[in-house]
C-alpha cells in the first residue's frame, strides 16, 4: 500500500475525529462530552484531535456543519409565497418529532444556541450571521416580485425569527405543534412595509491603482462551489461583527466578494461554515439559483479584528478606489 503523504494523514485524522464526536455528541450532548472519548473513539491521541480543533465549541460546530445535507438545488418558485413555503418546508423536515429518539442523532443539535449564547463572542457572531442569511433570503425574494416591488429583507428577518422559534421549541418540548402549521405560518406573513434607505455616508472612497489581492480560499461557502477570482466588482473584508454592511455592496449591482475575517479564526469559522452550510441547504430547495445574489462569501483563516469593514472596487482586475473603516461598503458601492 502507498504511503500517505502529510496532508494525507492530516485529511483522515479530521475525517476520524468528526465521525467520533458525532457519536459522541449524539450520545451524550455537549457539556457531557470529553475530547478523551473523542480521542478513544477515533483511534487517536488527545493531541491529535487538538491540532485539528482547538477546542471541543470549535469541534461541535464543525460536526454540525459536516452533518448539513448537501444542497439539492432544485427549487422552481416562481412566487414570494412559493419560496417561503419551500424554505420552511425544508426548515422543519429536519426538525425532531416527539417519536424520535431524543437520546442520539436526532437531538445533535439541541445544544447549539445555549453554547452561542454562553459565549459573547459567538453571540455577537451569531446575530450577524442571521442578519447575513436574512439578507441572501430578502435579495433572493425580491427577484421573485414584480418590479419596483421593493426591499424583502424585513420578510426574510420575520420568517428567520419564526423558524428559530420553532426550532428552539422543538428542541425543548418536542411535539409541541405542528410542523406543517409553522409552514403555513411562515407561508402568509404579511408583505411588510420595508424600503432600502441607506444611512448618510460615514466615509468616503479613495482612488487607487492596485493590483487586485488573491482570494484567501478557493471555496465559495454559500453556494459550496470553487470561488471565482473577482475581476470586476466589489471585494469587501468584513469581520464577523459588520456582515450586515454587505447589503450596501450587493445593493450596488456589481458582483461581490465578501471575505470574513475574525479574531479567533479557529474557535469561530466553523461556527460560519454551520451557519452558511444551513443556509444553502433551506435556500437551494426554495429559491432558484438564478434568484441568488450575485455574491461569494469565503473565509480568511489568517486573524483579523471582528470589526474590520475595508472594500475594495475593482475594474478590470484592477483595485481602482479604496475605503477603511465604518461605511466602507457603501462609499464604495456609491456612484
Amino acid at each position: 500500500m502507498a504511503r500517505l503523504t502529510r496532508a494525507e494523514t492530516q485529511e483522515r485524522n479530521r475525517a476520524a475525529v468528526l465521525a467520533a464526536a458525532r457519536a459522541e455528541f449524539a450520545e451524550r450532548g455537549f457539556r457531557d462530552a470529553k475530547i478523551d472519548a473523542i480521542a478513544e473513539r477515533a483511534e487517536l491521541t488527545r493531541g491529535a484531535v487538538y491540532s485539528n480543533f482547538p477546542g471541543k465549541r470549535a469541534l461541535y460546530f464543525a460536526v454540525l456543519a459536516d452533518d448539513v445535507p448537501p444542497a439539492a438545488f432544485d427549487a422552481t418558485a416562481t412566487t414570494v409565497r412559493a419560496a417561503l413555503s419551500a424554505f420552511a418546508r425544508a426548515w422543519v423536515s429536519r426538525l425532531p418529532l416527539a417519536t424520535d429518539d431524543t437520546g442520539a442523532a436526532a437531538r445533535l443539535a439541541a445544544d447549539l444556541m445555549t453554547e452561542v449564547a454562553a459565549d459573547p463572542a459567538a453571540r455577537t457572531a451569531f446575530a450577524q450571521l442571521k442578519q447575513l442569511d436574512a439578507i441572501v433570503l430578502g435579495l433572493a425574494l425580491e427577484r421573485l416580485r414584480p418590479t419596483g416591488r421593493g426591499r424583502q429583507v424585513r420578510l426574510a428577518e420575520l420568517a428567520l425569527t419564526v423558524l428559530h422559534g420553532a426550532a428552539q421549541l422543538a428542541a425543548a418540548a418536542p411535539g409541541f405543534g405542528e410542523p406543517f402549521h409553522v409552514v403555513r405560518a411562515v407561508e402568509d406573513l404579511p408583505a411588510l412595509d420595508d424600503t432600502w434607505l441607506p444611512p448618510p455616508a460615514a466615509t468616503s472612497a479613495r482612488a487607487v491603482d492596485e493590483a487586485a489581492p488573491a482570494l484567501p480560499s478557493t471555496m465559495d461557502l454559500l453556494r459550496a462551489v470553487p470561488a471565482s477570482p473577482p475581476r470586476d466588482g466589489i471585494v469587501a473584508v468584513l469581520g464577523l461583527h459588520r456582515l450586515s454592511t454587505v447589503e450596501h455592496a450587493v445593493r450596488s449591482g456589481l458582483p461581490v466578494t465578501a471575505v470574513l475575517v475574525s479574531g479567533a479564526p479557529d474557535e469561530l469559522l466553523p461556527l460560519v461554515r454551520l451557519s452558511l452550510a444551513e443556509l444553502r441547504h433551506h435556500l437551494a430547495h426554495a429559491a432558484p439559483l438564478a434568484t441568488w445574489p450575485d455574491l461569494q462569501v469565503i473565509c480568511d483563516p489568517t486573524p483579523g479584528a471582528d470589526i474590520t469593514e475595508t472594500a475594495l472596487r475593482i475594474a478590470d482586475g484592477r483595485v481602482v478606489a479604496r475605503a477603511d473603516g465604518w461605511g466602507a461598503c457603501q462609499a464604495v458601492a456609491s456612484p
